[in-house]
């Protein structure tokens, strides 16, 4: 019997030992072993001996410098452990948007017996193998730990920094993110950012300055896409991927996409102003791109939270002289705070996200824009994005 050891104790992981009855679970917040109550043995990471392992399967979240990946002899990634049996394969990945280019991918072939999972809803074990196409949010995590598995078309959004403190370094991000091209055969499609074209790889690229220009190549009117910004280059590349396998170009069922909450999402308080939740744009360029589609209106913004170790003085380089006051938030405020002052940058330094929404409420004009759009990850105060999101509309709710 073959010995496998399942790296953290995670949705992924919890997945794929329903596959593998016999699997142990070695995870660095348990203290002492135990059974779970599907009777699956859980262990503190120091127990891990790698003599005693066959296969390691590790969570995507489990950075390269942990002990136990350190150990591990027989290392592989969930999409490994699956690509005998996975269908023609997407995969989408990239910095900003690629929850929504999945999500726009998946309402254009649903009808053609696509199913979506991965990095967002579903895990890989818990997909349909008789499904035709198997469209996949990829994250960077995965990628580094993937070595067998490959996609049938991949779809690279833009990067910026990112997973920094993860990944050592801008450039392993980046390798990161180009690294299934290495992997991928003839007759399979990579549609990635221009500055990229010169990877070495056996699939055909198509590549792409921007919207714009990925719109001209493929023929299509970007006047005829009712989304703008961000969310235009989101339904570009989804439309992209149609086009590629079918050789179909369908305004009507793309704009008629509707986007989850947490992204740019709009909302008037009592008052009749609006405040935007853009909560999901944990890092950088997302704030960036989110400042740029509001840049008609003198903006509040609300910035802070776990930036993960990013640079961020590309971020106040383009704050500069821009009609804007930031209010700091979250574990990094102060490193924030010194940038805006070392920038030029109009600030207010804030207890909280809730503080932040009062000082905004005080001020806020009509024709303004309070946007919360953070350039950070929200674990050091809130169990994801979405509850930081949750607790903003609240706060933007509670205003009389």
């Amino acid at each position: 019997m073959q010995r496998v050891s399942l790296f953290g104790y995670g949705k992924t992981t919890k997945a794929i030992a329903k596959k593998l009855p016999h699997a142990v679970f070695y995870d660095d917040k348990v203290g002492e072993p135990y059974r779970d109550e599907e009777g699956f043995e859980v262990r503190p990471s120091v127990m891990f001996d790698p003599e005693l392992s066959d296969l390691e399967i590790t969570s995507p979240g489990i950075p390269p410098y942990n002990p136990l990946i350190q150990q591990a002899k027989n290392l592989i990634s969930d999409y490994d452990f699956f690509v005998a049996n996975a269908p023609f394969s997407i995969w989408i990945s990239g910095t900003n948007g690629k929850t929504t280019t999945t999500q726009m991918i998946q309402h254009l072939l649903k009808e053609r017996n696509s199913i979506e999972g991965g990095n967002i809803g579903t895990p890989l074990s818990e997909l349909d193998p008789h499904a035709k196409i198997w469209v996949l949010e990829t994250s960077s995590f995965t990628i580094h730990y993937t070595n067998r598995a490959k996609p049938d078309i991949y779809v690279l959004l833009p990067l910026s920094q990112d997973h920094i403190s993860w990944h050592g370094s801008m450039e392993e991000y980046v390798h990161a993110k180009l690294k299934p091209l290495s992997m991928m055969q003839e007759g399979s499609v990579a549609i990635i950012p221009e500055c990229y074209k010169n990877t070495s790889t056996r699939a055909h690229l198509l590549t792409y300055k921007d919207a714009h220009d990925l719109a001209c190549k493929l023929g299509f009117d970007c006047d005829k896409i009712r989304f703008k910004g961000a969310f235009l280059e989101d339904a570009v590349l989804a439309m992209a991927v149609e086009k590629v396998l079918f050789d179909v170009t369908d305004y009507e069922k793309i704009n008629a996409f509707i986007i989850e909450a947490h992204r740019q999402e709009e909302l008037h308080d009592a008052k009749g102003r609006l405040w935007v939740n853009d909560t999901k744009a944990t890092n950088l360029d997302a704030a960036i791109a989110a400042c740029k589609r509001y840049a008609d209106s003198y903006i509040r913004l609300i910035l802070g939270g776990d930036d993960k170790g990013a640079d961020l003085e590309e971020l106040f380089v383009f704050l500069q002289n821009k009609r804007i006051t930031i209010y700091t938030i979250g574990s990094n405020k102060e490193k924030l705070c010194t940038l805006a002052h070392n920038h030029g940058v109009s600030f207010v330094a804030c207890q909280n996200l809730r503080d932040a929404v009062s000082k905004i409420d005080k001020v806020l004009q009509e024709g303004e824009v309070a946007l919360l759009s953070p350039a950070a990850a929200s674990l050091d105060e809130y169990k994801s994005y979405a509850h930081r999101g949750e607790e903003f509309k609240e706060a933007v709710g509670a205003i009389s």
